[in-house]
């Protein structure tokens, strides 16, 4: 079976959040399975600095239409990885855009990588037997292959799947923007891919592929309702039957406390010596103070009202008065960098918030710290709750999404229903009354460091859905 995986970011080569994570992830468990297997890529900035030596120049140069100019596209490779080139669009500091708000070509740079992909697999005779999409950057390609592609012989038995990451992210453009993706306007219309007067990127998506899947059994609900379709939630309900759920899993070649190369003592569930210096450690990179008694959360994650960075910030001080230590690492709205700054001003030794995002420190919060706070509005999957419990780092996290579906309540975590300040330290009181308590607390970490959510399965209920099979 030949399977795309079209995707605007994947590790190692780019990253913003979870999306990357996944994408790659799930093209490298392909590879292991031994599917003929390709990775379609954005060629960025950030890309050329860690990665230009490693890749091979094709020699391709492709004319990509954009209404009434197009763009060069060249293409780098390494294997079945190919980047599109075009310094003009992806050449910048930032993937989507800045923490001031979103570049305004978007439309004109994700409509390029979509042509991109499908015009390298004509020119490189690559018969696919599945495309398999990720969110809005994406979601052009299975309406182009129903529509502009539909004609091309090397598309003629390729199913497309389109995976919903983030419904509330859907690539949302003026109506000009028509002109740009090469569809015909009669498209322009409210069954079609407008969306309350602007044209919407992730609707064509939603109305063109073969198949839906999204990231959680329980986000597969949510989003067919009104309070959580963010306005497609009539359109997906007309798709009900393709909609399936398949978690997200983690990568425990990167994400495993036994052999991870970031912390300074490695550990697992039967012997969790090591646990306590990598709290240590941390506590001297925050320059936390206080005892490794104390309990001590971390957040990791983009900085976004979708991850309930309202909610933590009010309840910091409650936390730090009831003796917890926090770590926050992340970036995103300024709104949000600016208030977790003045936190860290506010609460020297008690709160650290380094506004970014660095590997390792990444690696050391989810081994060091006790508890894993994810207060989110709402959560697709999620794959913070799932490395933390790994690491042995107990969730307290809103009851949403596949935060439901991964931890047990009572036995691996603590939920709260409620999205609110209060909720939220009534839920860390809740997981205090536990912590102090070393034998169940040891009990929770085993728990949590037992479950299994290792990416074989899921990759297993996609080739399901690929074949027409129930995942």
């Amino acid at each position: 079976m030949k399977v795309a995986v079209a995707t605007s970011e994947a590790i190692p080569f780019s990253k913003t959040g979870g999306l990357a994570d996944v994408t790659g992830t799930l093209f490298k468990e392909y590879q292991k399975m031994g599917l003929d297997a390709y990775l379609f890529l954005p060629f960025y900035k950030k890309t050329r600095e860690h990665f230009k030596d490693k890749l091979q120049d094709t020699g391709i140069e492709i004319d990509i239409p954009l209404g009434n100019i197009t763009k060069k596209c060249n293409v780098l490779t390494n294997g079945n990885i190919f980047f599109t080139v075009n310094d003009e669009y992806f050449d910048r500091d930032g993937l989507y855009g800045t923490p001031l708000g979103d570049y305004p070509d978007n439309d004109m740079r994700f409509a390029f990588f979509c042509k991109g992909i499908l015009e390298i697999c004509k020119r490189l005779d690559i018969n696919l037997d599945v495309m398999h999409c990720n969110d809005w950057q994406t979601a052009l390609i299975p309406l182009y292959l129903k529509t502009l592609y539909r004609e091309v012989s090397v598309f003629k038995k390729t199913r497309s799947v389109l995976t919903i990451h983030n419904l509330g992210y859907q690539g949302l453009f003026p109506p000009q923007t028509m002109e740009i993706t090469g569809f015909s306007r009669e498209l322009f219309n409210p069954e079609g891919i407008e969306f309350y007067g602007k044209v919407n990127f992730l609707k064509a998506g939603i109305i063109g592929a073969d198949i839906l899947t999204t990231v959680s059994s329980t986000y597969a609900k949510e989003i067919l309702s009104p309070e959580q379709g963010f306005g497609l939630d009539g359109a997906l309900r007309k798709r009900n039957d393709s909609v399936v759920g398949i978690p997200n899993g983690i990568d425990y070649n990167e994400w495993n406390p036994a052999n991870d190369k970031f912390l300074p003592q490695n550990y697992n569930e039967s012997d969790l010596t090591g646990k306590l210096k990598c709290k240590k450690a941390l506590m001297e990179k925050g320059a936390l103070e206080g005892t490794t008694n104390m309990p001590l959360l971390c957040f990791i994650g983009r900085l976004s009202a979708q991850k309930g960075i309202d909610i933590l910030s009010n309840a910091a001080p409650e936390l730090i008065a009831r003796g917890a230590n926090i770590v926050i690492i992340g970036e995103g709205e300024e709104i949000f960098q600016a208030t977790l700054r003045a936190l860290g001003d506010a609460f020297p030794g008690r709160l650290y918030a380094y506004i970014g995002f660095d590997d390792a420190l990444a690696h050391l919060a989810y081994a060091g710290s006790d508890i894993f706070l994810m207060p989110s509005r709402y959560e697709p999957c999620g794959l913070g709750q799932m490395i933390a419990m790994h690491y042995g780092t107990i969730p307290v996290a809103r009851r949403t999404g596949g935060i439901t579906d991964a931890v047990k309540e009572g036995e691996t975590g603590f939920l709260f229903d409620e999205y609110s300040t209060e909720a939220l330290i009534r839920e860390f009181d809740n997981a205090l009354n536990i912590y102090s308590n070393k034998k169940l607390w040891q009990r929770f970490i085993r728990n949590a460091m037992s479950r299994d959510f290792s990416w074989g399965n899921s990759a297993r209920m996609y080739l399901n859905i690929y074949s027409g099979k129930t995942a």
